[in-house]
């Protein structure tokens, strides 16, 4: 039983994990995207 729960929750852990690194890829993203917009504007 033990070793069950130990199991989901590094599970979940880890799903945790990739949804984040999905959504730190995305803000980046966008901020990269804005900064190029800033740079097409100034020139």
């Amino acid at each position: 039983m033990l070793k069950k729960s130990v199991l989901a929750v590094a599970a979940l852990l880890i799903l945790s994990s990739l949804a984040a690194c999905n959504t730190t890829r995305g803000v980046g993203e966008d901020v990269s995207a804005g900064g190029q917009a800033i740079q097409r504007t100034a020139q």
